[in-house]
């Protein structure tokens, strides 16, 4: 082979790569060169160093292409340590968790925090502080923040427009984000929406979905023009309905993200290359999974110097042992190797976060848990059904005690007291409703991690344990608890802006671990009640949830009240 001058000069030379080529779909038996972190060929004369990789498989660097690290729990660079060794390079990741809580400093410090990490953490403007009206944030960004924010270093676009009833409606806010972000990349998030409503929203602007949970809903956004991202995160699991949709022709429009992935999943699971083992073992060519996961996000969101093995591009790339295994076996990044056998092989640098703690202001001697029920010895209620590893809920109604005049929960009927405590302010203000699909027998779940405005929600058998377990919470900075009677018996804290730990990948995951391990003690099945718990109190997905300003009927876009008659 001639090797060009720009090879000559290589600094290394990975030698026997079985490399994927991404334009042609075919694997290769090939050398690489590097030089100046990017590749410079596909051979060199006197490199600096040579490696021979003994014919394993050289693919990209993999991407997830819609991420919130917040809700890995992680801190930026713990997450970077956590996904890297899984070939995971770069990630579109919406700062919209942390920046309920914090507004612009949020995302200050989740961009300082990322900026010197062996992994690419590329921020989208987030679109909805609040999600919409019916719920209490810490922040509010309003067009005009979204314009500057759009003006720095790392920020691509606009984050998933989730108040898709201000889309269709045009509501004049939602509008000016997104003329704000016009010609920029522009995430989308419309659970459900199909025929007239879905067009509109698409041609308003944004670009993909990744809420499809049926083939069919994935099927018909595909054809209004909308970029599929199919999510496999720890509460949302959507690979195995969606994967048919992959295959030669629709994968430039189908991509792999996970959205949410808590500590527990990605030790036991990993990341993308989970999603792409799967994908593979399902029947998917290697070359279209990979290719879906790599060249065609990277076209997405406008990155033109990855995605690829060429020269010209940045040498970030994977590794592999075996295509069928998928298990990677180094990463490399700007030519620098960074991760082998499993195992990081940099340094997490130190961020001062003293400006995102201290962020649970609740005075619970304002709090109260009781729910007026009437003068009956029982009332009708609206319930939130919880629906297994999806964020969706549906909707029943249910008879319950009425004791001493207030509404409470009934145990043999799965119907549960959940309430969300706002914690920014101080104002504390409340909403109460009842939940079924937890099934304690007693105790109290609680967390400050609850979609979007991140308000501390619980869920318990009695007044008293959940009155305890939001007292803990207070008392950690934010964070997870478990309370049986008059104990907490499990907890995870979570000092950053009460949605990330100040630990390590495995001390998050053996707290996690242990704090489903309560929960099933108290009765719970759920898989992740706590991943379960924090999307109740999301108004922007159907059909019913809980924020602090009351019940919100999604589907109709009001507040109702909890107790019927």
């Amino acid at each position: 082979m001639r090797e060009t001058g720009c090879a000559e000069r290589a600094e290394l030379l990975l030698r026997n790569g079985n490399v994927l080529d991404v334009f042609s779909g075919k694997f290769r038996v090939t050398d690489l060169a590097i030089a100046d972190g990017r590749i410079a060929g596909f051979g060199a004369s006197n490199p600096a160093e040579e490696r021979d990789l003994g014919g394993a498989w050289i693919i990209p660097g993999l991407i997830d292409a819609h991420v919130h690290i917040e809700s890995s729990q992680l801190s930026p660079g713990e997450f970077a340590r956590a996904i890297v060794p899984h070939g995971t390079t770069c990630v579109i990741a919406d700062p919209h968790e942390i920046a309920n809580v914090l507004g612009l400093d949020g995302i200050r410090y989740m961009l300082e925090a990322s900026r010197h990490l062996p992994l690419t953490a590329l921020f989208m403007a987030p679109s909805c502080v609040p999600s919409c009206s019916f719920e209490s944030p810490g922040a509010i960004l309003g067009p005009g923040e979204i314009r500057a924010l759009l003006t720095w270093e790392r920020v691509l676009g606009l984050g998933e427009v989730m108040n898709y009833p201000g889309v269709v409606h045009g509501d004049p806010d939602v509008h000016a984000k997104l003329a704000a972000a016009r010609g920029r990349p522009i995430d989308g998030h419309a659970p459900g929406f199909s025929g007239r409503d879905l067009w509109c929203y698409a041609a308003a602007g944004p670009r993909t979905d990744h809420e499809c949970t049926t083939l069919e809903e994935a099927r018909e956004k595909l054809a209004a023009g909308l970029r599929i991202l199919i999510r496999e995160g720890t509460t949302a699991r959507n690979l195995d309905e969606l994967l048919p949709l992959l295959n030669a022709a629709t994968a430039p429009f189908v991509h792999f993200c996970t959205d949410d992935r808590h500590p527990e999943s990605l030790l036991a699971e990993g990341h993308i290359d989970d999603l792409l083992r799967r994908a593979i073992a399902f029947g998917v060519p290697p070359h279209v999974a990979i290719a879906s996961a790599t060249i065609h996000p990277a076209r997405t969101y406008g990155l033109d110097d990855r995605g690829a093995l060429a020269p010209g591009y940045r040498a970030d790339l994977t590794v592999l042992s075996d295509l069928e295994s998928f298990r990677v076996q180094e990463v490399y990044v700007q030519g620098r190797r960074v991760a082998g056998d499993g195992k990081a092989l940099f340094d997490v640098p130190k961020t001062p976060d003293a400006s995102v703690r201290r962020t649970v202001h609740i005075d619970m001697d304002s709090v109260c848990f009781r729910l007026d029920g009437g003068v009956g010895p029982t009332c009708s209620v609206r319930t939130l059904l919880v629906q297994g590893a999806q964020v969706t809920t549906g909707a029943a109604d249910a008879t319950v005690p009425v004791v001493d005049g207030a509404a409470v929960s009934d145990l043999e009927q799965d119907v549960l007291k959940l309430a969300v405590i706002e914690r920014h302010s101080g104002r504390s203000g409340t909403g109460i409703a009842f939940v079924q699909g937890f099934e304690l027998t007693r105790g109290a779940l609680a967390s400050t991690v609850a979609h979007d405005a991140h308000n501390l929600i619980v869920v318990g058998a009695s007044d008293a344990e959940m009155r305890l377990a939001s007292e803990e919470l207070i008392r950690l900075g934010g964070g997870q608890v478990v309370v049986d009677g008059d104990q907490v018996v499990a907890c995870l804290p979570l000092p950053i802006a009460g949605l990330m730990t100040e630990g390590t990948l495995e001390e998050a995951a053996e707290r996690a671990t242990s704090l489903t391990a309560a929960a099933r003690n108290l009765g719970c099945r759920l898989p992740a009640p706590f991943a379960t718990l924090s999307f109740l109190a999301l108004p922007v997905i159907p059909r019913l949830k809980l924020t602090d300003r009351g019940l919100i009927d999604v589907d109709r876009f009001e507040i109702v009240p909890p107790v019927i008659s």
